[in-house]
């Protein structure tokens, strides 16, 4: 034997250890990895086919783009408007968590930081609505209001919205909910995102960014379920998927309704008001990864493929918009990636992309600018 094929021989005996002490993982796709609750795989870069340089610039590149919010949310209503619910008193800093091909390969700040992560909640409630319509209690095309009999749903415009309205963000739903219109006229009562009246247009004709009438999403959610988004989210999705407990989904003080003499919360979509999905960077990669490996996690299907097929697909009126995914069809949210790229977008900014193409999932929070730009640059350390 040479000593190359010596070398070669050790190395890959080498490897064959460092695997087998790798934790337990749960397959359900050919040798596709699955971490266990409590622990993540981590491998080194370069044993995956990377450039740990290229990787180390990336992360470098990430770690210098800290977020221009404030760190005490001293700068929430004035962007906002006036809040229904509480906000923490600090934040972290800038971090994240790089997974590819399953593995943990980079991680950097105070990933471990419970902060709200905004509207990256909508992307969970998202995944709330691919459960009812797993366990027959909707179906997307359905009017909400043939299930949902609370009021909100009677009017004639009202009573034309279907699930996969509120799902795509073109309800055009009239009313106020929780001291906040649907028209966020009023610079007291929504800051800086205070709008201008305008004429409404028929429901699903007409797309607009709106967390009042995601926040009915989650009302009618709550309804069909009779049980708190957050309690079927956590049994149903984090559970399974081995989270940490240590996230939490807060509602408006305001924000409580009595089902079958119960009193319950009903969560937002967001933190725009106060509350909304309180988590750390570890658990929204689990959340990232259960959607790149198309809604299942190890032997289970979580999420029916068809609703994960059909959320990532564009709405006809939205700017490349899914089922509260932001996609990357047009190449315009994530420019530089590809336009199979998708993810969820919070305020701050608080994001995970995922790009099915390179195997690959990035958490990154409180960091300013297009997250594709770090994305960008951690593909570019992807050799083989």
């Amino acid at each position: 034997m040479t000593l190359r094929l010596l070398r070669l021989s050790v190395l890959a005996a080498l490897a064959a250890a460092v695997l087998a002490l790798q934790p337990a993982a749960l397959t359900a796709q050919g040798d596709t990895y699955f971490p266990p609750k409590g622990d993540w795989a981590r491998r080194p870069p370069a044993e995956l086919g990377m450039d740990p340089a290229r990787l180390a610039e990336a992360v470098a590149f990430a770690q210098s783009r800290e977020s221009t919010r404030e760190f005490d949310f001293s700068d929430q209503e004035r962007i906002f408007g006036s809040l229904l619910g509480s906000v923490p008193t600090r934040r972290a800093a800038t971090n994240g968590v790089v997974i590819y091909k399953g593995y943990v390969v980079a991680e950097f700040g105070e990933t471990t930081a419970v902060d709200p992560t905004y509207s990256v909640a909508k992307s969970m409630m998202a995944t709330v609505a691919a459960l009812g319509v797993r366990d027959g209690r909707l179906a997307v095309d359905d009017r909400v209001g043939t299930t949902v009999k609370d009021g909100g749903y009677d009017s004639p415009r009202n009573s034309e919205v279907t699930w996969k309205m509120h799902l795509q963000q073109e309800t055009e739903w009239e009313g106020e909910l929780f001291g906040k219109k649907h028209d966020f006229v009023g610079r007291e009562a929504f800051g800086e995102g205070e709008r201008k009246p305008r004429e409404l247009q028929r429901p699903g004709t007409f797309y607009e960014y709106n967390d009042v009438r995601i926040n009915r999403l989650g009302l009618s959610l709550l309804r069909v379920f009779r049980k708190p988004v957050p309690e079927v989210f956590r049994d149903e999705i984090m559970t399974p998927i081995g989270a940490s407990t240590d996230w939490k989904w807060v509602p408006y003080h305001n924000s409580y309704v009595t089902i079958d003499g119960r009193r319950m919360p009903s969560v937002s979509g967001g933190t725009r008001w106060g509350g909304g999905v309180w988590i750390h960077s570890w658990d929204m990669a689990r959340f990232g990864y259960l959607w790149l490996r198309g809604g299942r996690w190890g032997t289970r299907e979580l999420l029916p493929e068809a609703f994960v097929k059909a959320a990532t697909a564009p709405s006809a009126h939205g700017p490349d918009y899914g089922y509260l995914w932001w996609l990357n069809t047009q190449g315009k949210n994530y420019p530089g990636l590809p336009t199979t790229a998708y993810g969820a977008r919070g305020a701050g900014s608080n994001t995970i992309t995922i790009s099915p193409e390179h195997d690959l999932v990035v958490v990154w929070r409180w960091h300013r600018g297009n997250e594709a730009e770090f994305v960008q640059r951690v593909i570019s350390a992807i050799r083989r």
